[in-house]
This record gives C-alpha cells, sequence and structure tokens, in this order.
C-alpha cells in the first residue's frame, strides 16, 4: 500500500509559501445527491494523522476516527458542497471545480488566511484560476494533504446520504450514498427519481 508523505509539502514550505492546501472531491459517479469537496492544510510533520489514506482505501469506521483526528489537529479546513440541481445546471466538471474553490473559500474565511499553493487531486481537473495550484494524478495517494481533504469530503458526503436517507427512505441511500448499485436501480425503477437525484445523469440509464 502507498502511504501518503509530505515530500510535496515540504518543497514548498521550502520555498517560502506557508499555507498549502490539500484538495479533494467525493461524488462524482452517483446518480443521487451532491458532490463535496475538502480542503486541509497543515504546516508541521506533527499534524500528520497517521492513519490517513485515500478514503478510497480506508474502511467506513477508520475513516470516521481519522476524520476527527484531522479537524482536531490541522491547522485550517473547509468544505465545498455543490446539490444535484446544480450539477444538472452546469454538469459535473463544473460542479466539481465549484465544490473545490467553496472548500477552499471556506478555510480562507475561517481561519483568516489566505492559501499560498493548492494541491489538486487529479490531473485532469479543471485549473483554479484564482489560485496558485499542482493538478497531480492520483495525488490522493501520494500526498498527505490531499488524502486528508479526501477523508473530509466522504464522511462529510457519506452523512449527508444517511440523513437523507431517513427523508427518503425507498432508495437505500444509508447503503450506496446514491451511486448506481442493483438495489438503487431497482428502486428508481419502481418508485422513480427523488428531488435529489441527478437528472442529467438518469437520461443515460
Amino acid at each position: 500500500m502507498v502511504i501518503p508523505d509530505l515530500s510535496l509539502e515540504k518543497s514548498l514550505w521550502e520555498k517560502g509559501l506557508v499555507h498549502i492546501a490539500g484538495v479533494d472531491e467525493v461524488g462524482r459517479g452517483p446518480l443521487a445527491g451532491p458532490v463535496v469537496a475538502g480542503a486541509v492544510i497543515i504546516h508541521s510533520e506533527k499534524q500528520v494523522v497517521d492513519r490517513v489514506r485515500d478514503s478510497k482505501l480506508m474502511t467506513a469506521f477508520q475513516r470516521e476516527k481519522a476524520y476527527l483526528q484531522i479537524y482536531k489537529h490541522s491547522s485550517a479546513l473547509g468544505i465545498g458542497i455543490v446539490g444535484s440541481d446544480k450539477i444538472d445546471k452546469i454538469g459535473i466538471q463544473k460542479a466539481v471545480w465549484q465544490a473545490m474553490l467553496l472548500a477552499l473559500a471556506e478555510a480562507e474565511k475561517k481561519f483568516q488566511i489566505k492559501i499560498d499553493y493548492v494541491l489538486v487531486d487529479g490531473s485532469k481537473s479543471q485549473p483554479l484560476k484564482k489560485y496558485s495550484s499542482q493538478r497531480i494524478k492520483a495525488g490522493g495517494f501520494l500526498h498527505y494533504s490531499i488524502s486528508a481533504a479526501s477523508v473530509i469530503a466522504k464522511v462529510t458526503r457519506d452523512r449527508m446520504m444517511k440523513d437523507l436517507a431517513k427523508e427518503f427512505p425507498q432508495y437505500g441511500f444509508e447503503r450506496h450514498v446514491g451511486y448506481a448499485t442493483k438495489a438503487h436501480l431497482e428502486a428508481l425503477r419502481e418508485y422513480g427519481p427523488s428531488p435529489i437525484h441527478r437528472k442529467s445523469f438518469l437520461k443515460h440509464r
């Protein structure tokens, strides 16, 4: 297993860049619910949470435990959320871009800082024009700040979908969090789409 490290963050700190944010998104592919981005900033190796990996490599229990520690030890965090209606209007690529910008803006506002540089997961994501940034293929597997951001985004979105499952219990969101599982597709055929389904995604089904 590849363990994310701080090699890139350290090289940027050495160049005089102070506030380095890792940013990642979760929810690009589901048929329902929002896309959520997380942003995480640390300033020292002492702030690293050892158990953090890219969220896809962690169990739900591990993510929940790491989530609390990331919040406790990080210098700044932000979350950006773009709902299904907006995804239908502007497309998933722009929605991901907007969620990342919202997460970074929240971190800046809440913690009264100006982000110097952003490490973005995914080499094909849209450039964050407001920020100096670097897009990195498989960045969540390699770099701690991005991995931590992926955990923040994943736990936030999963919690949202579990809450929405109470409002729309017929779809089983608490189990598949909006992804196109067999049970989810069967529920869609039986009940039709809910208000939180991405209508633009369902056109291709």
